[in-house]
C-alpha cells in the first residue's frame, strides 16, 4: 500500500509501515527527524497523489479541549483564538473528507466548540506497552478499531509536571507531538495487512 503519514516529523508511524513492506511517506512543514521518504511542506501539495490510506496527525492546540480555556480568559472571548481554532477545524475536515480509502485522524478530545465530527475510537499509551495515560482520539474511515496490543497496569499521568513527558523548554510541544511507538506499531500490524 502507498500510506500517507501527515503532519507527521519523527518517522514513527511511517517507519512502522515501512518495516512491514509498505510505501510510507510522512510529511510535515518540519523536516523529519530521522532519514526516510518525507515530503516537507503543506501536506494539501500532495493529498490527492493516489494514496490508499492516510494516517494524519493535524496541530490540535486550538481544537483541543484542553486549550478551551483560553478562548474566554477574564469572561471575554478571544476572538483571535476563535479564528484560528476555525481555521484548524478547516484544515481536520479537509484531512477528513479526503480523497482516500483508508483513513485515521489522530486528535486530543476536542472542544465542542467547534463541532468537530464524533471520533470512532479513543486509545491510551498503557494499552500499548507505555505505562503513560494520554487520551488520543481516533477518527476512521474504513479502518477498524485499533486493539490494544500490550495492557500496562501501572500507569502514570502525561500530565504530572516535570515527567519525561512534560519537560519543559523549546521541544516541550514538539516531543508531546510524536506518537507512542507502541501505537505506531500497533496501526502498521492490524492496518498494514487489510
Amino acid at each position: 500500500m502507498r500510506i500517507l503519514i501527515a503532519c507527521e516529523f519523527s518517522g514513527k508511524v511511517r517507519d512502522a509501515f515501512t518495516k512491514i513492506g509498505h510505501e510510507a511517506t510522512s510529511c510535515d512543514i518540519l523536516p523529519t527527524d530521522v532519514p526516510g521518504s518525507h515530503y516537507q511542506g503543506n501536506v494539501l501539495d500532495i493529498l490527492n497523489d493516489g494514496w490508499d490510506m492516510m494516517i494524519a496527525h493535524p496541530p490540535c492546540t486550538y481544537l483541543s479541549n484542553a486549550g478551551a480555556r483560553f478562548l474566554y480568559p477574564n469572561k471575554v472571548l478571544n476572538n483571535e483564538r476563535l479564528l484560528k481554532g476555525l481555521e484548524a477545524k478547516q484544515f481536520f475536515m479537509l484531512l477528513h473528507k479526503a480523497n482516500i480509502p483508508k483513513i485515521c485522524i489522530e486528535n486530543p478530545i476536542p472542544s465542542t466548540i467547534y463541532g468537530l465530527p464524533k471520533y470512532s475510537q479513543f486509545v491510551q499509551p498503557y494499552e500499548h506497552g507505555h505505562p503513560l495515560k494520554k487520551k488520543t482520539c481516533f477518527w476512521l474511515k474504513n479502518l477498524p478499531i485499533l486493539q490494544p496490543t500490550d495492557i500496562v497496569n501501572e500507569r502514570e499521568s502525561s500530565k504530572i509536571a516535570g515527567n519525561w513527558f512534560n519537560k519543559g523548554g523549546k521541544d516541550r510541544q514538539k516531543n508531546r507531538a510524536k506518537t507512542f511507538q507502541g501505537i505506531a506499531n500497533a496501526m502498521a500490524a492490524q492496518w498494514g495487512s487489510l
